[in-house]
């Protein structure tokens, strides 16, 4: 039974017995008065018994809030996540939930003593005597590919010597190992080294000696990152490790991101790996973690009921990754273990206690004075195994620190060998060694470890210091860099659909000739490394030094006007290999296959122009859409060029919009919400500049204020494309100091302290507003959606880029649209966020009604954004890409390119159809969909509420060998 049960009828029974042991005093109470008196029952008095009777519910009342105080008292003991009755049909223990931990936590922060975000730990000294301590020293240098200085100047001034050094370093002692994890860097490297070089590497991967770890191009952010950029970069690391050393990464490493998304352990545990480490985890949730043992812990996914989307998570119990902060709870004297801080050296620790080269003299007393640290730590484990980290910030540059650190702990790990009533072995290690030692200790004590579904944000390093400000800065890198995802993928699909289609074409596998198959590989290349290079949790993040920024902002702008000039190749040879011009073999009916993506190409003559627009729909889904093109002439006329008959149009002018603008309040009513207000958080002396425009296509109210400019759109459309609201604003502050912009949407629907943002447009997850924490802890990522809901109603926010979002009153949302900050925040950047641009934003809001509750996974509440929001979101985020063709160019009469005879299911997209050489990986991801509500008319596609999706939709990619 579970103890929260136990609790209910622990309570219940104290009730109870009270009340009726209250009722027999009552009794007797009555009886003795009667006898004393010598009176019968019909003569009693009255007033007499009325006291007593008051007396009984004073005491009462003190038994209830005595059984108060006892329930209050078990609940603050009791683990979070308690382990539970195991599910009868797979033996699955039921997973807990952060949030609990949440409501549990008081967030009072008290002074721990020598671990100050913690408390004091204590030991007998035999609790090792039957199972000797094992411990891992994981020697790690952590590069930011980018952040106070660029990439390549990283590479060039630290990275390299690091890497060169590591070759040499670790071939002198087999002992000596060392994990790596950022991929962007080591390929980089790998280009510069010579094959004896490279044969060295791959030696000390066969023996152990080096592991890389999680083998992503970055060790990217958590919070702001879409999952495609997530799954992109993680792809591209792999790939290039298993193309050019032949291994597979097995653990994960992630010390450095500012809070941890489920999202990301999903997709590690799809690329093989089993094992994590995290870092950056609030610190009253470590404290908490740490009392419970539970730092350790199965990793699983708030939709999932069984155990295979598990990962085994190790949460790093302490305030940061460094030395100082990894040995053990004391700071003071981990950092005298810190070599690389000896006397005379450019380092020192900060609590002035230099550490001491160790000699025959001083081994001893040191290797005490450390282990008593290790034996610390170790208690806020289950398992006598302990992992401790050695590095830091682009550690180990000089070959001088390599002999220093070895060295070293090697004495130390030689005394502590030759002292067996220690009961203490210790050697360096990779994650892949802890973690395979924790598992045997584990099996071995046939014990398992705590299941935990949730999110790790918002992050706190110490006080009141909430990292949710990095949710918004820099909005405008933020957009671009969604451009880049939406330019690659787009280009990805149609490269590939366009390189299947010449080899089938030729019949011998080969390409067209004239086609520049290789020049627009590379620049694919380049552009998922540019993507990829961004998603850095320093990168996306916007917490880069400026000329880092730059840097970033240069590479994604170029990558995509790359992939424009690939996009527009592509498209031009699809169109040329027309079927008027070679014969096609029915038996193979290219046209007819279900494949990936229904493309949608046509030709619009502009005869002021006499342009040609070739328009890629890059969704899976069939849809209406808006197409925005300039002309010079209000004359213009739209045609088909098929049938000749005029299209739908709507000519408007274009504004030349104040520098500076601002909004107004909007109003939206209809059976669903009364009452929809939007308008940014913002006072102006000045009255706004109003412009409404109604026309066949869309109708909207522009409102214009000095920092801003607000626009409501309604498009007159069939489908969903005309169920939602379109909000799109253009920021301007940088006149402004220290001051943040938000967007408030204010509604009656009755959410109480819930509202719900999307984990990097994967997956929703429950957020509380709690009055225990300040206001910016209250602010979470939203990488595409936010929604508040009641039992009738629902208003979805979906947005085109990142930011902040909060709920901080019932029926009401709030975006920080930009901020800045004209101080450093004494986190290392050593500066303030000023280089703030002109910066549009874009949004869906979406008003649903609902019927039922929320699905039950496992025991816990799981919601989802519904298939209109989905496929509202889908066209947010992947735009019709127009390409202009001019009247002298070499296509033919343009026809329809129809891969797809119809639209793939509401549930499924296709994430990506992407070319590592001569192949092709179809990616293909089946969303979870809220059924509650249901668009009137329906949706005009099909989903399936079977557990698997028809087979042919799996087997899209044979095409593709023809």
């Amino acid at each position: 039974m579970k103890r929260s049960r136990v609790l209910a009828v622990l309570v219940g029974g104290v009730f109870i017995v009270a009340v009726m042991s209250l009722n027999r005093m009552l009794e007797l109470m009555q009886g003795a008065g009667l006898k004393q008196r010598g009176e019968t029952p019909a003569g009693q008095d009255l007033s007499h018994l009325q006291q007593k009777i008051d007396r009984l519910e004073h005491l009462l009342s003190d038994n209830n809030r005595l059984v108060a105080t006892l329930r209050d008292s078990l609940l603050q003991r009791k683990a979070p996540w308690e382990t539970g009755p195991k599910d009868g049909a797979n033996g699955v223990q039921h997973a807990n939930d952060l949030l609990d931990v949440y409501d549990l936590l008081p967030f009072d922060n008290p002074d721990g003593g020598a671990w100050k975000q913690g408390f004091e730990i204590r030991y007998q000294g035999n609790e090792w005597d039957e199972q000797p301590l094992e411990l891992f020293l994981v020697p790690h240098s952590h590069n930011d590919p980018g952040w106070l200085k660029t990439f390549d100047s990283y590479y060039q001034d630290q990275t390299k010597h690091i890497l060169n050094n590591m070759l040499i370093k670790l071939s002198e002692d087999s002992r000596r190992k060392m994990i790596w994890a950022e991929i962007s860097f080591f390929s980089k490297w790998w280009n510069d080294i010579d094959d004896q070089k490279r044969e060295i590497v791959k030696r000390l991967l066969r023996a152990g000696q080096l592991e890389l770890v999680t083998g992503g191009w970055v060790m990217a952010d958590e919070a702001n990152s879409h999952y495609f950029a997530l799954l992109d970069q993680l792809i591209e690391g792999h790939q290039w490790i298993q193309r050019h050393l032949g291994v597979k990464p097995s653990s994960g490493w992630a010390v450095d991101p500012f809070g941890h998304s489920p999202s990301m352990t999903y997709l590690l545990k799809g690329a093989g790996l089993r094992d994590m480490v995290i870092q950056r985890v609030h610190y009253a949730v470590k404290k908490h973690f740490a009392k419970q043992q539970t730092l350790e812990f199965l990793w699983r996914q708030s939709w999932d009921s069984s155990s295979r989307s598990d990962i085994t998570c190790h949460m790093m119990p302490f305030y940061s990754y460094d030395v100082p902060h990894t040995c053990g709870p004391n700071p003071a004297i981990c950092c005298q273990f810190d070599f690389h801080r000896l006397p005379g050296g450019r380092v020192s620790c900060p609590w002035r206690i230099p550490p001491q080269p160790i000699t025959e003299q001083n081994v001893q007393e040191r290797a005490l004075l450390l282990l008593d640290q290790y034996r610390q730590k170790s208690r806020l484990f289950h398992s006598p195994v302990l992992l401790v980290s050695l590095g830091d910030d682009f550690r180990f540059v000089e070959s001088s620190e390599w002999d220093a650190q070895f060295s070293n702990y090697q004495k130390l790990f030689d005394y502590f060998d030759q002292h067996p009533e220690l009961h203490v072995k210790a050697r360096f290690g990779t994650l892949s060694d802890y973690f395979k030692a924790l598992r045997r200790r584990l099996t071995a004590a046939g014990t398992t470890l705590p299941t935990l579904r949730g999110d790790f944000f918002t992050y706190s390093d110490r006080d009141d210091h909430y990292w949710s400000g990095y949710f918004t800065s820099r909005p405008f890198y933020k957009r671009l860099d969604r451009t880049l995802e939406a330019t690659l993928r787009a280009t990805e699909i149609l490269f590939s659909l366009t390189t299947a289609e010449m080899r089938r074409y030729r019949g011998d596998g080969h390409l067209v000739a004239d086609f520049p198959a290789h020049q627009h590989f590379q620049r694919l290349t380049t552009g998922r490394r540019s993507l990829a290079l961004f998603q850095h949790h320093d990168g996306v993040t916007g917490t880069a030094r400026d000329p880092v920024v730059v840097d970033y902002g240069t590479r994604l702008f170029h990558s995509i006007l790359n992939l424009r000039q690939v996009l527009q190749s592509s498209a031009h040879w699809l169109l040329l290999l027309d079927k008027s011009q070679y014969h096609y073999d029915q038996s193979k009916p290219f046209l007819k296959m279900v494949t990936p993506d229904p493309i949608t190409s046509f030709k619009m003559i502009l005869c002021s122009l006499f342009l040609s627009l070739i328009i890629f729909n890059p969704t899976e889904q069939l849809r209406t859409s808006v197409i925005s093109i300039v002309v010079d002439s209000p004359d213009a006329r739209v045609v088909d060029a098929q049938t000749g008959q005029p299209m739908t149009a709507q000519i408007s002018a274009v504004w030349e919009e104040p520098t500076l603008a601002s909004a107004e309040d909007f109003q939206v009513k209809n059976e669903l919400v009364q009452s929809i207000k939007i308008f940014p958080l913002y006072s102006s002396s000045e009255p706004p500049l109003v412009r409404v425009s109604r026309g066949p296509v869309f109708s909207d109210i522009t409102s214009c204020f000095r920092h801003f400019t607000h626009r409501v759109r309604l498009y007159h459309l069939e489908g969903h494309a005309g169920k939602s609201l379109e909000i799109s604003n253009m920021v301007d502050i940088r006149s402004e100091v220290n001051r943040e912009l938000a967007m408030r949407i204010v509604s009656n629907v009755a959410s109480g302290n819930r509202f719900y943002s999307d984990l990097n447009s994967f997956q929703m997850q429950q957020r509380r507003t709690l009055a225990k924490l300040p206001l910016q802890a209250h602010f979470y990522p939203m990488t595409s959606a936010s929604f508040l809901q009641d039992e009738t109603s629902r208003v979805s926010l979906l947005s085109a880029q990142s930011q902040a979002v909060a709920s901080l009153r019932p029926g009401e949302l709030e975006v920080i649209l930009d901020r800045r900050l004209q101080q450093d925040d004494n986190l290392g950047l050593g500066q303030g966020i000023t280089d703030n641009k002109l910066t549009a934003s874009l949004y869906q809001l979406l008003l649903e009604d609902r019927r039922g509750g929320a699905q039950e996974v496992g025991g816990a509440s799981v919601q989802h954004l519904s298939l209109l929001a989905h496929l509202t979101s889908l066209s947010l985020c992947h735009p019709p890409i127009t390409m202009v063709a001019t009247s002298d160019s070499q296509l033919p009469k343009l026809r329809p390119f129809l891969p797809l005879q119809s639209s793939l299911p509401c549930d499924v997209h296709l994430l990506n159809l992407r070319t590592p050489s001569q192949e092709v990986a179809l990616l293909l991801h089946r969303k979870g969909f809220d059924c509650s509500s249901a668009p009137e008319p329906p949706l005009q596609c099909s989903w399936s509420a079977h557990e698997e999706v028809d087979t042919l939709i799996y087997l899209l990619y044979v095409f593709l060998y023809y």
